[in-house]
């Protein structure tokens, strides 16, 4: 078939023009696809994929749900000429669900052709196609993609291309506006309204493009935009008319407050740049926390940081509504199964029976509702909306193939979402979020905005504190009453809990909070929240008492991933006992404030669904959100022991710019004093994390102790003065009283560790936050930072066991993480650990070490008894799994006493620190230099420092610059990985492992290290 003959065939006038929709809709396709050289429906090339309509009959509906359909192509419908192509592209949206959601939906009355494109992620986009261009091979060709390229319809630019240039170009309008003296308040007040209109009017609502032409209008002097623009928002609120023009009611409390700044032109040619883009397209999931940014002055400066994607949120929608929802509807969908198959006829008693079920199914759906008690603007609000008009509307398409008549609206609205919202911006930013992605779901799926008005009110998402409330004084109590005391903010019941509650550590609570706002909230929640747990902990806390109180029934949070361990698992301890977490997500990529960071993602309730960890299927989730596949492994219950305490301290807190560069201390140690003391006293080697994991720094620090008065202090000349100079004016603000009077000390001194350390030439250190789990020695002259952990031990036996597998494992499921990074802490990872029997913390806190043969030390005094005397070490539990040992000494061989373990043990850590010594320092690049010996002093203090060798190559320096411990354990060489095989058999064999071998599961040493622990609590709770 020619063009010209097509074109004739069904042009106006032609043979085939008389056909109704019926007669004519195969036939024109059939006759398109020759012209086209296409295949046709049913062609054996594309079989089932490739259909005209089935004939399954939609009671209500003439016929089924599309013309044609090609799977991952298009849904196509055809109309007789004259008729409405929108109403019929309607149609063809509101079965998109059924229909697999093809990329194009085509609608055709003949002599038109319309290509719609509906590109998950972009804006929808129009090809139109008249019968006489048909003639032109280059619009054949178009049309011939829709058969062969599908993918070449895709919009170029992605809603989040427009949302992000909007944001911006929002974002300059504000601060144009503020800088001009116009309040914050009432500057994002009024774009929140202007970025609202500009969607209405690119989506219908407004008609007339009749923004876009007043904001457009050059004739307008400033004044008369400025009444233009209040007399439009006016007639918004109520509607009516405005000119010729009738407008729409819009109520919904967004045009409650109507106060216009005074536009300049560089606002107005803003406004009018921002009218060119396709607001229609905006993306909901991201569109609130853009223009939060872009509209509150304390969030400029995050204006093109990152954002979180839609897809993590619905990790979190996914499994509190729409998995639970859509289990429920199964068991609807059963029942009305069995009812339709009784109908007869439209309308019998079976019918009305049968539609009376899935009516009460909708009512469910249009009273549940979803809170977000820290909604910031709208994301997880309008994300779970999203949820949860998609599950109605799956149910209105199955009751469809039912038999029921299809519902012509749809029960799920904005009336479905709760929010509490302290920020102002973000609360008004949430509502509009909430309305504009309500009006574009119904839009892509068919269905008109609403009408009378166009926006439910929204006062449900409230601006207020979400965990205090301060409750009004009594009547007639006095000006200087005081302070009211703060009780815990309700909730408004929900059926679930969603949202991405605020990330602030202990710490930084106080410093942005407020002293007494982190006071009474701890108070407040005491005995539920422990004291020095993070802010998003108390969210779950509510949640979890809002379920005990039948008054929620699952709840799914975004934490820091530190909510895993340490004081913050407090809460999920709570949570498994009175529920379960049937979804988590123990370590992922978020987006907090624009700044990439880790998290865990919690679901949790009483729901019946499988439980999923890290998109696994697991048994169950344990409260440090790990897999509970064993009871046995739960390291949840693992106890802080008593043999363990007073060994392992942070280090010192400075709280003040205590530290200077190596020369000028060792400048200080050559000048006298006037009471004839050295600086040497006063001024030490320092140490953070960075000095374990990468190369030293050479910084040293001013010290003067746990309390040394002033008077004392200022006799070391030089260094008080810095101090004087240097820390003073940093503490003169401080909120501490005592950091205040005692400027010239650290904030924390760690007195403990001093007493210990005092008695010993070396520390074991460990950073408290590394990617590998690294100790190192530190000399005890030297005063580690408050990032370092320090182990007041000097044997190579404690070492060893430290740095075994066993520790390291326990260390990274017990501590929390920064980021990606493991966190190590004295109380959760060192206290817990349970040491072999006679070689626990206080089995050596004497501190005397004795040296053996090759230079290790280990702890002196220990029992030559048979190691036999020691089998408490293996739980009777695990005994049966005892198989032949690899890869460590036969039982024959094993040594045969405690003294001899640890002789063991101290070999090989003491092996494994001088190969890594000299990988790092190799001597032929580096050398020791002597100390500086201090004034008054005969010999040096300080260990030798390492220094590379005089006429070292550039290259061989950059080399050496680049060996530091962390790129050690990176690389992990075949020795380093054989010296820590050797130690780890080491170490089994004084736990009594014969069964150990290198590929040992983690969860088996877990789960008997466990048992050690559970066991030592139970003997330290003995009578």
């Amino acid at each position: 078939m020619t063009p010209a003959d097509f074109i004739a065939q069904w042009g106006p006038g032609g043979a085939s023009a008389h056909l109704n929709e019926e007669q004519g809709a195969q036939s024109h396709f059939l006759g398109l696809c020759e012209l086209l050289g296409v295949p046709k429906p049913g062609s054996p090339e594309v079989a089932d994929e490739y259909l005209f309509e089935r004939r399954s009959r939609v009671i209500g509906e003439a016929r089924g749900y599309a013309d044609v359909y090609y799977r991952d192509h298009f849904a196509w419908e055809n109309k007789a000429p004259g008729k409405n192509l929108d109403a019929a592209l309607r149609q063809l949206l509101q079965y998109s669900l059924a229909l697999s959601n093809p990329p194009l939906l085509v609608v055709c009355d003949r002599l038109v052709i319309r290509i719609h494109t509906q590109f998950t992620g972009h804006p929808s986009e129009t090809h139109t196609i008249r019968i006489e261009e048909l003639a032109d091979p280059a619009v054949r060709e178009l049309l011939r993609r829709v058969w062969s390229d599908p993918e070449s319809f895709r919009p170029r630019l992605t809603s989040r291309d427009i949302t992000e240039e909007a944001a911006r170009s929002f974002a300059t309008l504000a601060e144009q506006l503020r800088a001009r003296g116009h309040g914050a308040d009432a500057v994002a007040h009024f774009l929140t309204q202007c970025l609202f209109c500009f969607f209405a009017e690119d989506v219908g609502l407004l008609p007339a493009r009749m923004f876009e032409r007043l904001v457009g209008n050059r004739q307008l002097t400033s004044e008369r935009l400025t009444q233009g623009l209040a007399s439009l928002f006016t007639t918004m609120q109520t509607g009516g008319l405005y000119g010729a023009d009738d407008i729409p009611w819009f109520n919904g409390g967004l045009f409650a407050r109507i106060d216009v700044p005074k536009l300049e032109i560089v606002d107005i040619t803003e406004l009018r740049k921002a009218a060119s883009l396709n607001w229609s397209a905006i993306d909901v999931s991201i569109f609130g926390t853009l223009f939060e940014r872009g509209l509150d002055p304390a969030k400029r400066s995050q204006l093109g940081a990152h954002y979180t994607d839609p897809a993590t949120i619905a990790r979190i929608t996914e499994p509190v509504i729409t998995r639970p929802l859509l289990q429920e509807w199964a068991l609807v969908a059963q029942d009305l199964s069995q009812l339709a198959a009784k109908i007869r006829k439209n309308g019998d008693a079976a019918y009305k029976k049968t539609h009376q079920r899935f009516v009460q199914w909708l009512e469910r759906l249009r009273a549940y509702r979803i809170l977000d008690p820290a909604c910031g603007s709208g994301n997880f609000l309008f994300m779970g909306l999203k949820a949860l008009k998609d599950v109605e509307l799956h149910a209105i398409t199955e009751a469809a193939r039912l038999g029921l008549d299809r519902e012509q609206d749809l029960v799920t609205g904005v009336h479905n979402l709760l929010g509490i919202e302290l920020n102002d911006y973000a609360a008004e930013l949430a509502r509009v979020s909430v309305w504009i992605g309500e009006i574009q779901w119904r839009i892509a799926h068919g269905y008109g905005a609403k009408t009378n008005p166009v926006l439910e009110p929204l006062e449900q998402i409230e601006c207020r504190d979400a965990l205090l409330t301060w409750p009004l004084p009594p009547l007639g109590e006095g000006r200087d009453g005081g302070q009211p005391t703060p009780i815990e903010a309700a909730w408004p019941r929900a059926d679930v809990v969603v949202g991405n509650p605020p990330f602030l550590g202990d710490r930084k609570m106080i410093r942005e909070l407020g002293e007494a706002y982190t006071f009474a909230l701890r108070k407040t929640y005491e005995g539920r929240v422990p004291g020095g747990a993070d802010l998003v902990c108390y969210w779950f806390e509510k949640a979890r008492a809002a379920m005990a109180g039948q008054a929620l029934n699952a709840a799914g949070f975004v934490a820091t991933n530190s909510i895993r361990g340490g004081a913050n698992r407090k809460v999920l301890d709570a949570i498994v006992r009175d529920s379960r977490i049937f979804e988590a997500w123990s370590d992922e990529p978020w987006v907090n404030e624009g700044a990439a960071v880790r998290v865990s993602l919690v679901a949790f309730g009483h729901f019946s669904q499988a439980a999923t960890l890290n998109g696994d299927q697991v048994p169950a989730i344990a409260s440090d959100l790990t897999n509970l596949s064993h009871p046995e492994s739960d390291l949840t219950h693992a106890t802080r022991l008593r043999e363990n305490a007073d060994a392992s301290f942070i280090g010192t807190q400075k709280n003040g710019p205590f530290d200077v560069p190596g020369d000028v201390a060792r400048a200080w140690l050559a000048l006298p004093n006037p009471h004839g003391q050295s600086n040497a006293i006063v001024v030490r080697p320092w140490a953070n994390g960075l000095d374990i994991t990468r190369r030293p720094q050479d910084r040293w620090v001013i010290d003067f102790g746990v309390d040394m008065p002033q008077d004392q202090a200022a006799l070391f000349e030089t260094p008080f003065q810095h101090v004087l100079t240097h820390v003073k004016p940093t503490r003169v603000n401080v909120r501490r009283d005592w950091h205040r009077t005692n400027w010239w000390l650290f904030g924390d001194s760690r007195p403990g560790l001093r007493k210990l350390a005092a008695n010993i030439e070396r520390l074991i250190v460990t950073p408290m936050v590394a990617k590998h789990r690294l100790f190192a020695w530190l000399p005890a002259c030297q005063i580690p930072e408050n990032l370092c952990v320090a182990i007041a031990r000097a044997d190579d036996t404690t070492f060893g066991i430290l740095h075994s597998r066993m520790h390291e494992l326990w260390s990274l499921r017990m501590g929390t993480s920064l980021e990606d990074r493991p966190r190590y802490t004295p109380t959760t990872c060192f206290e817990t650990f349970p040491f072999p029997v006679g070689l626990a913390p206080a089995d050596t806190a004497h501190q005397r070490t004795e040296p053996i043969e090759g230079g290790a030390l280990i702890p002196a005094d220990l029992p030559e008894v048979p190691f036999e005397n020691f089998k408490p070490n293996q739980p009777p539990a695990l005994a049966s799994q005892a198989q032949p040992a690899i890869n460590s000494k036969s039982p024959a061989t094993a040594p045969a006493t405690l003294r001899e373990h640890a002789c063991a043990i101290a070999c090989a850590a003491h092996r494994l620190d001088a190969l890594r010594r000299n990988w790092l320092n190799p001597p032929e690049w580096t050398q020791g230099l002597p100390e500086v010996v201090p004034l008054g002093m005969s010999t040096s203090p300080y260990p030798d420092r390492m220094a590379p060798r005089p006429g070292l190559s550039e290259a061989d320096a950059k080399a050496l610059k680049a060996r530091t411990l962390t790129k050690l354990y990176n690389l992990r060489p075949a020795w380093l990985a054989q010296a820590h095989a050797q130690l780890d058999a080491a170490v089994a064999a004084v736990y009594g492992w014969t069964d150990w071998r290198n590929d040992m599961p983690d969860e088996d040493i877990l789960r008997r290290l466990l048992a050690l622990n559970r066991q030592r609590t139970q003997t330290e709770s003995a009578p």
